[in-house]
């Protein structure tokens, strides 16, 4: 419980013998003064009333004044000690003097729904996530910007990690998003420069892994006689596809139109969903021979092309809509793949985006410089298409020792 004092510091009096008539406010025996810019003589304060005494010309005022700002000061105490048990004798000291505390779940949540139209819907839907996963381990909604320190985040990757099981790269992309929080408060001013406990706490990052198919398992996968379901068959097509076209992603090949592929250029065109940047890439003669497979006597320009998933009008204009049925069919096209790759006995489960993977370190192997690999993939830097650069040199590495040593 805080409490608060008036007082005359005699000590600071000034050269017309005046001396300044502060607030002291003590939380946690700690103290803090807030001036009232009001100088007194000593022999006009009344120490034990707490009040100007009447020798003073205008001590009704001045009364009426400090009366005012001591229950100004006593509503904010008792109101921050209600929302807020963690609240110092700092903060107190900022909201009697009028800078308001900043609540971090209201400005991250208010944040998310502003940026809702402008960010991926599963960008926006992991903020939320993310959110309500620090909201569950905090307890409850009544935190401020102030109160996450250092420890709060070392408490929390510990909670990540010990109670929820995470792995360092879900902690660090959960750490993220509170970063991101502080960063965009700070850039409107709501909080200051020097609060910034990320600068002296980090989560290790795990060394990731790309999956990749080799040369031979990849020849063993084209070989694969999958099961007689259409689907299965439809995925083993579309996977070669991104192989073999730049490594486009599974939500851009989903939803590939004949209006999308120029027969004469041998290229596909589209806007990609992630970047939302047009892309151009010329295909080779597999992926041309396994867009034949697909194309119909009386085909439509605006048909998809690969009928795996229910691609209809309100997949092009509901994000929600969009969403729900790229996470089904990668949820379906994961299942398909998984089983493929356990027939083939690879030391990994097979995914789509390996895919991806497969086609960068592919490249890389044939020759292509690493700009054009870069381009083809549309990465936004570089330094994303480096990793598959360094998978590379890691494979020769083993490569000589395997056979030299």
């Amino acid at each position: 419980m805080a409490s608060i004092k008036l007082i005359l510091k005699k000590s600071k009096v000034d050269k017309s013998g005046k001396a300044p008539l502060y607030l002291r406010v003590i939380k946690d025996r700690k103290t803090k003064f807030i001036s009232l810019s009001l100088k007194l003589e000593p022999n006009e304060w009344d120490e034990e009333k707490q009040k100007v005494k009447k020798n003073h010309s205008n001590s009704t005022r001045l009364n009426k004044y400090i009366s005012q700002k001591v229950a100004d000061a006593q509503g904010q105490i008792a109101d921050l000690e209600t929302k807020n048990q963690s609240t110092s004798a700092r903060k107190l000291k900022e909201a009697i003097k009028g800078k308001p505390l900043v609540n971090f779940f209201e400005y991250a949540y208010n944040r998310c729904e502003k940026q809702k139209d402008t960010l991926a819907l599963s960008t926006y839907n992991n903020y939320k996530n993310y959110l309500k996963k620090f909201e569950k381990f905090i307890g409850h909604k009544e935190l401020m910007f102030d109160d996450i320190t250092v420890t709060t985040l070392k408490d929390y990757a510990g909670y990540c990690s010990t109670t929820l099981g995470n792995n360092n790269t879900t902690i660090n992309f959960s750490l993220k998003i509170l970063n991101l929080m502080f960063k965009e408060a700070q850039r409107e001013d709501l909080i200051p420069l020097n609060h910034f406990p990320f600068s002296k706490f980090k989560v290790k990052k795990a060394k990731s892994t790309k999956r990749f198919l080799t040369a031979e398992q990849l020849e063993a996968f084209i070989k694969l006689e999958v099961s007689d379901k259409a689907k299965a068959q439809i995925i083993k097509d579309m996977f070669l596809f991104s192989v073999f076209s730049g490594g486009l992603r599974f939500g851009d090949i989903i939803e590939l139109k004949w209006n999308n592929y120029n027969a004469k250029t041998n290229k596909i065109t589209k806007t990609i969903r992630k970047t939302n940047r047009q892309h151009s890439i010329r295909i080779g003669q597999v992926a041309i021979d396994i867009l034949e497979k697909y194309k119909t006597e009386n085909v439509n320009q605006n048909d998809i092309i690969f009928p795996f998933a229910n691609i209809d009008n309100d997949y092009f204009t509901d994000r929600e809509q969009r969403a729900k049925v790229v996470r089904q069919a990668i949820a379906l096209s994961n299942m398909y793949l998984t089983k493929m790759g356990k027939t083939l006995e690879l030391p990994f489960s097979l995914t789509f985006h390996i895919s991806r993977h497969t086609f960068a370190t592919r490249a890389l192997n044939n020759g292509m410089r690493i700009e054009h690999v870069s381009k083809l993939m549309d990465h936004s830097d570089i330094g994303i298409t480096q990793v598959y650069a360094k998978i590379i040199s890691s494979e020769l590495d083993n490569a000589v020792d395997k056979y030299i040593n």
